[in-house]
């Protein structure tokens, strides 16, 4: 990837210094949720003209909004630092998922344990459908930053908002950076509670349809309708609380 730095078209200056400081910030919660630890993990958000993403090697408490990195829409990067070793997968992911204007990387413990065992999270829990379907898949392995990874993970991200990485960790994607790091920390709650079920026995997995009945009443949940007037109260169900 040549790299050269210039000017950026498509956002004001002032926004897109605050989408470079909202980047720093949750490179930064992920390391005060516990979803990831010193340097790894990375991020990804969509811009008009390309992808910023997360340099390579730096800690998350030292970077600076110039640190991030353009890789524009011919895979050229502009900035004084190199990109996050896995830029690939952040360029491959939001080119062929337009909804998506963000990905989270990280490598949470949990998540990680199920990855290194080459095992994703079967439907144990209905949260699971948060991920966008009925399970969690994991991707086959291959070395970091290599297009055989990021092959992988669009492949294992079809139809889905996360999966996880063979030895590796996971990936979450949402519209936006928020969305993607709620995801991912959601992520790596349903892999610790698995993992903690596992060591119980064999959990019970919901059924094909059970999920499919999650998964279409995700697709409004937490949507709420405009205010347009007040109400005094509103029936839930076939009763009401008297």
């Amino acid at each position: 990837m040549a790299a050269r730095r210039t000017g950026k078209a498509g956002l004001t200056a002032r926004a897109e210094r605050a989408l470079r400081e909202a980047v720093i910030a949750a490179c930064r919660d992920m390391n005060r949720l516990g979803i990831n630890q010193g340097k790894s993990g990375n991020i990804g958000v969509r811009v008009p003209d390309g992808i910023l993403v997360t340099p390579t090697g730096i800690a998350y408490e030292r970077l600076a909004p110039d640190d991030l990195v353009l890789i524009d829409f011919d895979g050229v990067a502009h900035g004084d630092r190199l990109p996050t070793s896995e830029w690939r997968f952040h360029y491959d992911i939001l080119r062929t998922r337009p909804e998506a204007g963000a990905i989270v990387h990280a490598h949470s413990p949990f998540s990680t344990v199920l990855a290194c065992l080459r095992q994703g999270i079967p439907p144990f829990h209905y949260m699971v459908a948060m991920a966008g379907g009925i399970d969690i898949r994991c991707a086959p392995y291959a070395t970091f930053g290599t297009q055989a990874l990021s092959d992988h993970a669009v492949a294992a991200l079809r139809d889905r908002k996360a999966c996880l990485l063979a030895n590796h960790g996971l990936i979450a994607l949402g519209s936006d950076l928020d969305k993607a790091l709620a995801l991912a920390v959601e992520v790596e709650t349903l892999a610790a509670m698995y993992c903690r079920a596992l060591q119980l026995g064999k959990p019970v997995l919901l059924s094909r349809a059970e999920m499919a009945v999650v998964i279409e009443k995700f697709k409004t949940y937490g949507h709420q309708p405009p205010l347009t007037r007040r109400r005094s109260g509103k029936a839930l169900g076939r009763r009401q609380a008297r």
